[in-house]
């Protein structure tokens, strides 16, 4: 068979002919003669069906048939050697050991040009191996060529060795763009690298990589960013070595999109929920400013000013309209330090002036953003010939700038301007509405500031013109007294005091606090305080008096309560008639320095109603002070107020001082720089200190 075609040609094209899955089974070659004799038994039939090749050649092939088969096919492999066609089918062959194998068999004509006859290649596979096979690859074939998911097969080299339709989609380029190349070759724009890197790991390891992402663009759509999820899977030969990476990629750029629109929304909510927690917390314009500038960097900016409309500052009402220009004063900016966009940036405290053609002073006349997405020479120009400020900032990497008024209750009351330098990332539509949310907000906080201050200053006015202007005490003692507003508009009350001259040479000092804050108590405290000089100067009974002020809140619209204090003082013999309404007992320093409170009953509040008030009279010695004040000199957040008496008693017996200095110093040490509550402080030195001091003991109640 010397002039045949090799049998290495034969089995390589009769493999093509059969499916590229046969070359993954164990096939046995033989052929035969014209006559059906074996002329040729490979090793690989040995392996299969046991014989030998010298207990074969020269037998007719049909001898090797199961003993019950049909002879069938050893005539048609005759007829094959005649009419040139080949056959295939499945024949049940005797093992030389003695059991049935069942067999899936190729056969072709081998011309023979010296005999002008036929011979016969025949090719012999196991047909269960072969059926399992071929199911399998017909399952792989199908899935490789219908999927919609993308399937990369790679070499160890991570060059492509096979990509199915779907992954040419995706990728926008024919298999054969891809075939022998490595993915940074074929698709430039991608995170290569790190794909490579997750593939490498997964040849060394043999653990798949699952849901990895490639990021970037092709050239099925060059103009967007996409995403993928990629999963990896090694691929192994029979002997357990790696031969390459199967790849599937989904397109999730969607999927993504809605996620990262999701997180969005939430962070967007967190964000408007934290605000309306910071900004308008506290009634003070420079703070409402600053907190939304530190709110808005870095999630909405990388820089932000926050500016005020300069009579606003200063406490007056917002102008009307905006015709003649503007001037605004920098109240809040973000980051302080360490950004050179801010160091650019006026500083806090500057009142900055723009006249009525500026692009700044339009943009807030128009009441709504003003955005430039991307910011360049050409946009910059209208404002670069009032300011080079704009320039710099370009200079500086600001690329997109966006400009939100700060409006409240039909009025403009500022502008926050924000700027981005982060590249990549312009303002846009949902940025711009979201600062719009954020400014609303802290408009509203600072027309609140701005209404609170305003009641605050009628509150503390309204409050000082109630309270004496002239204190005339009678002959014998000596007055000293201070009012102190809170810093709190919210803590503004109905703290008083009064001296009056009585008749007889006698005096009533008194002093109260209407419990409510602002004007209402404001007001109130001017009722009482009225109704007490007029009470008093009738020389009505201490007692008397109380129940005349109880009448007095009585007739007022809404329920009002307040603790008083009435002390009726006779300088020429020193005694004083203590009469209490729930308020803090008075303090008395004798010449000597003793330092002590009353002993008094507290009483109730007035307003309270069904209880009776109990005087108690005091002998004082000659030179004595007697100390009242309201609440808010001795109260303070997390202190005992026992504690904050005895430090009181303390501080009264220090050296002798004038009554001026003995004011100044216990507010000075007991009361912080911001007051929480209003207080009110009297002292009366009841007849002149003597000489000598006494030698009986010191007065105390009688």
């Amino acid at each position: 068979m010397s002039d045949q075609t090799p049998i290495e040609e034969l089995v390589s094209g009769a493999a093509q002919d059969a499916g590229g899955w046969v070359g993954a089974l164990a096939v046995a070659q033989m052929a035969t003669g014209s006559d059906g004799a074996v002329v040729r038994w490979s090793h690989s039939a040995q392996e299969l069906l046991g014989y030998t090749p010298p207990e074969v050649v020269g037998r007719h092939i049909a001898d090797l048939l199961h003993p019950g088969a049909d002879r069938v096919l050893g005539r048609a492999l005759w007829e094959t050697a005649t009419t040139g066609h080949g056959v295939m089918g499945t024949v049940t062959a005797w093992h030389r050991d003695g059991h049935p194998l069942e067999l899936e068999i190729w056969a072709s004509p081998l011309p023979d040009r010296r005999q002008g006859a036929s011979a016969v290649l025949v090719f012999a596979a196991d047909a269960h191996a072969a059926r399992r096979i071929r199911g399998s690859s017909a399952v792989w074939d199908g899935l490789f060529s219908r999927s919609p998911v993308g399937i990369a097969v790679f070499d160890t080299q991570l060059r492509f060795l096979q990509v199915n339709a779907a992954l040419e989609a995706m990728n926008g380029l024919p298999e054969s763009s891809h075939l022998g190349r490595r993915l940074a070759e074929v698709l430039p724009e991608v995170n290569a690298e790190e794909m490579e890197t997750a593939m490498r790991e997964v040849l060394r390891t043999g653990e798949p990589a699952l849901d990895r992402y490639r990021i970037g663009r092709t050239p099925a759509d060059p103009g967007h960013d996409r995403m993928w999820s990629c999963s990896y899977t090694h691929v192994q030969d029979p002997a357990g070595r790696p031969i390459g990476v199967i790849a599937t990629l989904v397109d999730i750029t969607v999927q993504r999109r809605d996620h990262i629109e999701a997180e969005a929304g939430r962070r967007r909510l967190a964000l408007l929920n934290e605000a309306s927690a910071r900004i308008g917390a506290s009634l003070d314009l420079e703070r409402t400013a600053q907190a939304l500038a530190d709110l808005t960097v870095p999630y909405l900016a990388d820089a932000v000013t926050v500016d005020i409309l300069e009579a606003l500052a200063r406490g007056d009402e917002p102008g009307a309209g905006l015709s003649a220009g503007v001037e605004l004063r920098r109240l809040g900016k973000a980051p302080l330090t360490g950004s050179a966009v801010t160091r650019i940036l006026a500083p806090l405290g500057r009142t900055l002036s723009f006249p009525a053609t500026a692009p700044y002073t339009q943009a807030l006349a128009a009441r709504g953003p003003f955005m430039i997405a991307h910011l360049d020479e050409r946009s910059i120009a209208p404002a670069a010939r009032y300011s080079t400020v704009p320039a710099r900032l370009l200079a500086a990497g600001v690329h997109s700038f966006l400009m939100v008024p700060l409006t409240a209750r039909d009025l403009v009351l500022g502008v926050a301007t924000l700027c981005r330098t982060r590249p990549g990332n312009p303002f846009g539509s949902e940025d711009a509405a979201l600062a719009v949310e954020l400014a609303t907000r802290a408009a509203v906080g600072i027309d609140n500031a701005r209404l609170y201050q305003h009641e605050h200053e009628t509150a503390v006015v309204l409050q000082r013109s109630m309270l004496p202007q002239h204190i005339t005490p009678p002959a014998g003692i000596e007055v000293a007294h201070r009012y102190l507003p809170a810093s709190d508009v919210n803590e503004v009350g109905g703290d008083w005091y009064d001296v009056l001259s009585l008749p007889g040479g006698k005096a009533a000092l008194l002093i109260g606090d209407v419990m409510g804050h602002g004007i209402g108590a404001a007001a109130v405290m001017g009722r009482l305080s009225a109704s007490v000089r007029t009470l008093g100067r009738l020389d009505m009974p201490p007692i008397e008096i109380l129940h005349q002020l109880e009448a007095t809140l009585a007739d007022l619209a809404e329920p009002m309560l307040a603790t008083f204090l009435y002390v009726l003082c006779d300088p020429a013999t020193g005694h004083c008639d203590v009469t209490r309404a729930g308020h803090p007992p008075p303090a008395v320093v004798e010449p000597d320095g003793t330092a002590y409170l009353v002993d008094t009953p507290p009483g109730v509040p007035l307003g309270v109603g069904g209880v009776d008030f109990t005087t108690t009279r005091l002998a004082l010695p000659r030179g004595s002070v007697l100390v009242l004040y309201t609440d808010g000199l001795v109260e303070a957040r997390g202190s005992d107020l026992d504690q904050r008496l005895d430090v009181l008693t303390r501080l009264l017996t220090e050296p002798r001082q004038s009554l001026d200095h003995l004011c100044d110093s216990l507010i000075t040490r007991l009361v912080p720089a911001s007051a929480d509550d209003d207080i009110a402080l009297l002292t009366a030195r009841v007849g002149p200190v003597p000489d000598r001091l006494p030698e009986r003991p010191p007065g105390r109640p009688l």
